[in-house]
């Protein structure tokens, strides 16, 4: 059996924790959704920060919703560098010995001491997309992407959970490297 999958493609976002949220946004503040994302219950946000280096700035970086117990700023690796930090390539809310930043909002600002990460490529799946697949959560597999700029990329985490759907996340320069676009079908291999 082929095992095909849809691909989505992240480019660099924030998620806060309700406390920094606040620092930056204000007492009470809550998130204003602006559009949902593949992900049940996951959205992008109308607000935005500034994420600040040692080296430089980003700013205008995206806030996704709803807030989490730990706030992390997921970036590539050319982000890495105008920010002058070497971010660990790293599972969503693995934050141990990861690099902190300040982030800076219209009514604060938040020294983090660690959180941010370049995110590993992962395949988010229900239950019964595992069970179809074979597949259980934190498999490791690989993929494998036609056409001009073909490629299989190694060492893809597999997340298997009742609330996941179907979807393999890479971030934009792993996309733009396969010449992939959302919602393109690759295969695991």
């Amino acid at each position: 059996m082929e095992r095909f999958v849809p691909v989505g493609i992240s480019n660099r976002h924030v998620h806060l924790s309700q406390k920094d949220l606040e620092i930056l946004f204000g007492l009470g503040y809550t998130l204003t959704h602006m559009k949902d994302l593949s992900q049940p219950g996951q959205y992008a946000c109308e607000e935005k920060i500034d994420v600040v280096g040692v080296k430089g700035t980003l700013k205008g970086v995206r806030i996704l919703g709803p807030v989490r117990k730990d706030t992390q700023i997921e970036i590539s690796v050319a982000d890495g560098f105008v920010l002058g930090v070497k971010a660990p390539i790293r599972d969503s809310g693995d934050l141990n010995d990861s690099p902190g930043l300040k982030i800076v909002g219209p009514k604060g600002e938040v020294e983090l001491n660690k959180g941010a990460i370049i995110a590993s490529r992962h395949i988010h799946m229900s239950v019964e997309e595992g069970e179809k697949f074979n597949l259980k959560d934190k498999d490791i597999v690989n993929v494998q992407i036609e056409g001009k700029r073909g490629l299989i990329f190694n060492n893809v985490l597999v997340r298997v959970n009742k609330d996941y759907r179907l979807e393999l996340h890479v971030d934009i320069e792993e996309g733009n490297a396969a010449g992939l676009k959302n919602g393109q079908l690759v295969k695991i291999v």
